[in-house]
C-alpha cells in the first residue's frame, strides 16, 4: 500500500500506517514494519513520497514496538498521553530517535558531505607577572609567544607551492564510502568517512615541506598587550583571535592572558586599598612629628600627632589601587607602630626615670608601682567586653 504525502498526513492511527489492526501482536507489527521498510528505504525507493513514508512508518514501528508506549497511546491516542491525532507534537515524539535511526542505515553524518580541512584553532593560556605599581595604575606589557601560526611557505593550503590537493579516487569527492550490511531489514546500504581521504573528499599528494601538509608551524611571536590598572591575581584577558592558528589556514583561536601581581616591599593590597606600616620611635610618637613616606604617587607627609599609640592607622585618600570597574582609586592606609627601646645605657636610663618621676609615674627597682589610675583603665576596658 502507498501513500502520497497528503494521505500520510490523514492517516488516522500508527496502526493505519504500518496496515496492522489494533490487536496485532508485537510479531506481527515487527514483521510489517520489516515489509514496508524493504520497499520504503531510501536506497530501494529515492522518491521523496517514500521518504515521507519511511518516516511515518519508523516513528509508528517506534511507538507500537514499545509495550509502554504502546499502552499509552491505546490509552489517549497519543504516545505523550496528552492529545489525539497523528501530526504535531505526537508525530515529532517525545524520545523519538529517527536519526539514531537513520544513522544506522547511512552511518552519522552520512548526507553531510566532506569533511573541510579548515579549522579553528586553539585557545591558549599564558601567564604574566606584573609589579604592584603596575597593578595600580596600568601597564603596556610586551609578551613572547610560543605558537601555531600559519605556514609562510603554503600560506594554509598544506600543498607544496605550486601545487593543489586532489579529488579522492576512492570516495570521488565525497568524503564517504558505502557498504552493504545486512540488518533486520535485510540488505541496507551504510555510509562511514573514506580511510584514504579521512573524510575531506580529497587528497594532499605533493605536501608542504615545512609545514608537513599541516598548514601551520610552530613559531615564536611577539605581541604587546594593554594590561588595565586595577587588575589583581587571577584576572584574565582575553584577546580575540591571538591564540593558535586553526589547521589548514583556519581562524586563530583566542589567548587568555592570566595575571599575577608581585608582592611588594613596602605594600600589602586588601581589594582596592593599599596598607603600609610605619615604624616611629617613642619620642616621636609622644612628641609629634613629621615622616616622609614614599608612595606610588610619589612622597608624601605623614603627620604624626604627639601621644600617638601603636595601632593607630592614617588613611591617605585616593592613593590606593585604580578600580578596576568604575571611577577613582581605593585608599592607602598607614599603621603607625610605636618602638620602644631594647637596650638603654645609663644617661638614657636616668633621663627616662627623671621623666617617669615628673609624670608621677613610681618606678622603683625597675618595678613600677600599679596606681588605682591604671585599674580603672583596666575595669572599664573589660567591663565593655
Amino acid at each position: 500500500m502507498q501513500y502520497n504525502k497528503e494521505e500520510i498526513r490523514t492517516l488516522s492511527s500508527h496502526y493505519d500506517v504500518l496496515g496492522v489492526s489494533p490487536e496485532a501482536t508485537g510479531e506481527e507489527i515487527k514483521k510489517a514494519y520489516r515489509k514496508l521498510a524493504r520497499t520504503l528505504h531510501p536506497d530501494v525507493n529515492p522518491g521523496a513520497d517514500a521518504a515521507e513514508r519511511f518516516k511515518a512508518v519508523t516513528h509508528a514501528y517506534e511507538v507500537l514496538s514499545d509495550p509502554q508506549k504502546r499502552r499509552v497511546y491505546d490509552t489517549t491516542g497519543n504516545e505523550n498521553g496528552t492529545d489525539n491525532g497523528f501530526g504535531g507534537a505526537g508525530y515529532a515524539g517525545q524520545g523519538f530517535a529517527f536519526q539514531d535511526i537513520f544513522d544506522t542505515f547511512f552511518g552519522a553524518g552520512g548526507t553531510s558531505g566532506p569533511a573541510s580541512r579548515v579549522r579553528r584553532g586553539q585557545d591558549a593560556l599564558i601567564s604574566v607577572r606584573i609589579d604592584l605599581r603596575d597593578a595600580v595604575f596600568g601597564v603596556n606589557k610586551k609578551l613572547e609567544v610560543d605558537t601555531a601560526v600559519v605556514c609562510p611557505t603554503c600560506d594554509g593550503s598544506c600543498c607544496r607551492p605550486g601545487t593543489q590537493p586532489e579529488r579522492c579516487d576512492i570516495c570521488g569527492g565525497s568524503g564517504q564510502v558505502q557498504r552493504a550490511v545486512r540488518s533486520i531489514l535485510g540488505q541496507v546500504m551504510t555510509a562511514a568517512p573514506c580511510g584514504t581521504c579521512e573524510g575531506f573528499g580529497t587528497v594532499i599528494k605533493d605536501p608542504c615541506n615545512e609545514c608537513s601538509g599541516q598548514g601551520r608551524i610552530r613559531s615564536r611571536r611577539s605581541l604587546t598587550i594593554k594590561v588595565p590598572a586595577g587588575v589583581a591575581t587571577g584576572t584574565r584577558i582575553q584577546l580575540a583571535g591571538q591564540g593558535e592558528a586553526g589547521p589548514a589556514g583556519g581562524p586563530a583561536g583566542d589567548l587568555y592572558v592570566e595575571i599575577r601581581v608581585n608582592n611588594d616591599a613596602t605594600y600589602v593590597r586588601e581589594g582596592d586599598d593599599l596598607h603600609a606600616t610605619l615604624h616611629i620611635p617613642m619620642t616621636a610618637a609622644a612628641l609629634g612629628t613629621d615622616v616622609s613616606l614614599e608612595t606610588f604617587d610619589g612622597t608624601q607627609e605623614i603627620d604624626v600627632k604627639p601621644g600617638t599609640q601603636s595601632g593607630e592607622i592614617i588613611t591617605l585618600r585616593g592613593l590606593g589601587v585604580t578600580h578596576l570597574r568604575g571611577y577613582g582609586r581605593g585608599d592607602l592606609k598607614v599603621h603607625l607602630q610605636v618602638d620602644t627601646p631594647a637596650k638603654l645605657d645609663s644617661q638614657q636610663e636616668d633621663l627616662l626615670r627623671q621623666l617617669a618621676k615628673l609624670r608621677g609615674e613610681q618606678i622603683t627597682e625597675g618595678k613600677l608601682a600599679a596606681s588605682g589610675g591604671m585599674f580603672a583603665k583596666l575595669r572599664d576596658r573589660l567591663g565593655n567586653l
